[in-house]
């Protein structure tokens, strides 16, 4: 059974980016845009992150330009943007496809742990969220209109639990 831990996806320079690294952490994976109307997340997410990193929690943030063209930008522009912008200290990677043929397989693998409404794979805007668990599996999903700080009980919640993938 694959589990979050098991891919590796781009880093924003094209290097792989073993997910096992993160492997015993609770995981926040997120499609990002710098010119959607939800890119204001960006802050709460770094809050989340600075808040909760010394428990064992990374954010990941994965810039996608599928939905309204909304992430034009190279690694370069996109690093500077999160920096500038919002002081973004968790890891930013490589741009993907969140959809379709070309879907990263991080998203494919979240997707069918963890379709949407009526069981739709589909990601339906930026800033979709996955919650992922300590053992890599996918624990829920959060639509583009919840904000960080709205699933934050949820995240407290994964935190807590120890399993062997912390041991």
């Amino acid at each position: 059974m694959t589990r979050l831990h098991d891919l590796t996806p781009k880093a924003a320079d094209g290097a792989p980016y073993p997910l096992a690294q993160h492997r015993g952490r609770v995981v926040l994976v997120v499609n990002t845009a710098s010119k959607c109307g939800f890119t204001r997340q960006y802050a709460d997410l770094e809050s989340l992150w600075r808040r909760h990193r010394d428990e064992g929690f990374v954010v990941l943030g994965f810039p996608c330009n599928q939905f309204g063209r909304q992430e034009p930008g190279d690694a370069a522009e996109i690093a500077r943007f999160c920096s500038l912008t919002y002081d973004v200290t968790f890891p930013v990677l490589a741009k993907i496809e969140v959809n379709g043929p070309a879907t990263d397989p991080v998203f494919a693998h979240l997707k069918r742990e963890k379709p949407g409404l009526l069981g739709i794979a589909a990601i339906k805007w930026n800033f979709t969220k996955f919650l992922v668990g300590r053992d890599g599996r996918a624990i829920r999903r959060y639509s583009p209109i919840v904000k960080p700080t709205g699933l934050e009980a949820d995240l407290v919640s994964a935190l807590a639990v120890r399993n062997s993938a912390t041991a």
